[in-house]
């Protein structure tokens, strides 16, 4: 990841977190019912997870009282509008733009000398089936103070409130609850600490319950796809919901979001785009094994790119070359299919979500369609950062190069 870290595209605006934060930070992990971090220092996201707590936990959703609790910790004004690196549900990122949007102001208040657990009830305890996520409707956003503050507040007022009635200034017992208050907590008095509860709808969206499931039910029919093979056999087992469901591998998936206006492909269009070339080389690059060259120099010059395209096999270079190879024989007949020319895979990753969808089902629909084929390595890293680490940890380090090149330069 070293080279991710210098080019400034792993995880690079997380926030820093030492001293009486670090307090705040317990704080807020005990009250929702999770150990402290014996970390003294740390970095957040903008919803309060940190890859460092993570590891140290041995556990990437230590903020979540199992998969239908999630919660988020709020411990600085920072936080806002910074990214959500692992979130549980694709809608995580939109929930908290939405708690700032309503509450940024009271928060960087707040955030002066405490934080703020955040709970995202949706309204169950527990999920039991895979197909439980349907029940995802409303999320209702609760905040909780650290320190018991709201309580803290109202007593400092009912003994201001006492300490100004009659003789009672002259009380000594409430003159030192009164000090012992304000150098505990300061002066909560006038201060607006009442975070009021905040509910968000969703509508498809994806979450990692049950090991990855995308829900579309925006569209003609509710479509689910699993990501794991275990969780979808037990799914279309349920006969309670009227949905079509799916593993992310089965190739009908690809036809029936067409099908549905989700998804479109033109072979005509696409090829011409920097898309296209950027999937093209990286397909090239999968069947590039010993060279004699750098992998990034081979996809860059065109020169040796064709020289050790001709050095592949004859069923490597017909599936690199297939779509090329597919338009070609189109012009002279119309017999010829896609599935017989153009590689699947390859098809698939070349498809992109339908110009008619919202802008909002446009990125889920993005990601959905890089973890189905991920031959994009700019698209995989907008739309599905961590699918993007793990394969990048396995490609050689001149396609390292390569990609990174290909990112920072948005080619």
């Amino acid at each position: 990841m070293q080279k991710l870290i210098k080019a400034n595209l792993y995880r690079s605006e997380l926030i820093s977190v030492s001293g009486k934060l670090v307090e705040r930070y317990n704080k807020c992990l005990v009250k929702l019912g999770f150990s402290e971090t014996k970390l003294k220092s740390f970095q957040i996201d903008g919803i309060g997870w940190s890859p460092q707590v993570a590891e140290e936990k041995g556990a990437i959703d230590y903020l979540n009282n199992g998969e239908a609790n999630p919660h988020g910790i709020i411990i600085s004004p920072l936080q806002q509008g910074k990214p959500v690196y692992l979130p549980f549900h694709t809608f995580d990122k939109e929930l908290m733009k939405f708690v700032f949007k309503v509450h940024g102001k009271k928060i960087k208040d707040i955030t002066r000398d405490s934080a703020i657990c955040l709970d995202f009830d949706q309204g169950i305890d527990a999920f039991y089936e895979p197909l439980d996520v349907l029940k995802y409707k409303t999320i209702n956003i609760h905040f909780h103070l650290i320190d018991d503050l709201l309580n803290v507040q109202k007593e400092q007022r009912k003994l201001v409130e006492t300490f100004n009635r009659d003789q009672n200034f002259i009380d000594e017992n409430l003159q030192a609850a009164l000090l012992q208050s304000a150098k505990a907590h300061g002066d909560l008095r006038e201060r607006d600490l009442d975070l009021h509860e905040l509910q968000y709808s969703t509508s498809s969206f994806y979450t990692r319950a049950f090991g990855g499931i995308y829900v579309l039910r925006d569209f003609i029919t509710p479509i689910i796809v699993f990501e794991d093979e275990t969780w979808h056999k037990e799914a279309i087992k349920d006969t309670t919901y009227d949905v079509i469901i799916f593993h992310i591998n089965q190739p009908q998936l690809i036809d029936q979001l067409r099908d549905h206006v989700i998804i479109e492909c033109d072979l005509g269009d696409v090829v011409k785009t920097k898309r296209y070339d950027r999937i093209k080389k990286f397909e090239m690059a999968t069947y590039l094994k010993t060279t004699q060259h750098p992998v990034k120099d081979i996809l860059n010059d065109p020169i040796l790119y064709k020289s050790y395209l001709n050095k592949l096999d004859i069923e490597a270079r017909k599936n690199v070359m297939s779509v090329e190879r597919y338009l070609e024989k189109l012009e002279t007949s119309n017999q010829y299919k896609i599935s017989d020319i153009v590689d699947l895979k390859l098809y698939q990753a070349l498809h992109q979500p339908h110009s008619s969808l919202d802008v909002k089902h446009q990125d889920l629909i993005w990601m959905l369609l890089v973890n189905v084929s991920p031959k994009d390595v700019l698209f995989t890293y907008w739309f599905d950062k961590e699918a993007f680490y793990k394969s990048f940890e396995t490609w050689d380090e001149s396609l390292k190069d390569w990609a990174i090149e290909t990112i920072s330069n948005n080619i």
